[in-house]
C-alpha cells in the first residue's frame, strides 16, 4: 500500500488537534485525578503533562534556531529534560494546565512567524538528528496526540486521533522498527500496537514502548 506523503500543513493541523485533545483531557482533572498513574509506567498524569509542556518549550528553542540561525538546542542537557518532567508532581493541576496552554500557544506563535526560507533551515533534535524546521510540527503532533491517549483518562483514545495522523504514524514506526508485515486490524489498534501501547489485536507480538 502506498502511504500518502504528509505535508507541513497536515502536520500543523494534527499538532493543533492534538493540543486541543490534550487540553480537553486535562480540563476537568482535580488534584487526585491528575496525580493518578498515566498509561506510561512510573509516570503520573502530572509527569506526563509536564513532559508535554516542556516539549513545547524545547521545540520553541528549535524554532528560534531556525528563525535566527543561532544554535539553540532543545535541552541544555539530559538533566534539564529530566528536571522538567520531575517538577510536574510539585505543580498544582491549575499550574500544569496553564503551562500546557501557554507553552503550546507560544510554540504555535513561533511557528506562525517562520518564513518560507526559515522553514527550510536545519536544526538538530534532542536525539541528534539534523532535520529541516518543517519537521517540527510533525514532532509536536506525535507528542500531543499520543500522549493525550497516554493520560489514560478515557477521554482520548487512538480512535479519536486523525486518520491521516495515524497513517503517517504507522508508516514511521513501521519503518523504524523494520517491520515487513503488520497484523490485521483497525488502524487505531495497529497504531497503538506499533507504539507499544495497550491494544485489542489478537496474537500480535509484544513490542517495546516507542516515544
Amino acid at each position: 500500500m502506498t502511504v500518502p506523503a504528509r505535508t507541513l500543513a497536515d502536520a500543523r493541523a494534527w499538532a493543533r488537534t492534538g493540543t486541543e485533545l490534550m487540553l480537553d483531557a486535562v480540563a476537568g482533572l482535580g488534584e487526585d485525578a491528575f496525580s493518578a498513574p498515566s498509561v506510561l509506567p512510573g509516570w503520573t498524569r502530572k509527569h506526563l503533562a509536564a513532559h508535554v509542556a516542556a516539549n513545547a518549550d524545547a521545540l520553541g528553542n528549535l524554532v528560534r534556531w531556525a528563525a535566527t540561525g543561532e544554535e539553540t538546542p532543545m535541552y541544555a542537557s539530559a538533566e534539564e529534560r529530566a528536571a522538567g518532567i520531575a517538577k510536574g508532581p510539585a505543580l498544582t493541576a491549575d499550574e500544569l494546565r496553564s503551562w500546557l496552554a501557554d507553552s503550546a500557544r507560544k510554540l504555535a506563535a513561533g511557528l506562525d512567524g517562520l518564513t518560507d526560507e526559515q522553514w527550510r533551515h536545519q536544526v538538530v533534535t534532542a536525539q541528534g538528528r539534523t532535520v529541516p524546521a518543517t519537521e517540527l510540527p510533525w514532532m509536536r503532533s506525535r507528542e500531543v496526540c499520543v500522549h493525550a491517549v497516554d493520560l489514560g483518562t478515557g477521554v482520548v483514545t487512538f480512535a479519536d486521533l486523525p486518520k491521516g495522523f495515524l497513517t503517517a504514524l504507522v508508516a514511521e514506526i513501521r519503518g523504524r522498527r523494520g517491520l515487513d508485515e503488520l497484523p490485521e486490524g483497525p488502524l487505531p489498534e495497529v497504531a497503538a500496537w506499533l507504539a507499544g501501547r495497550p491494544h485489542t489485536l489478537a496474537d500480535a507480538p509484544e513490542l517495546g514502548p516507542w516515544l
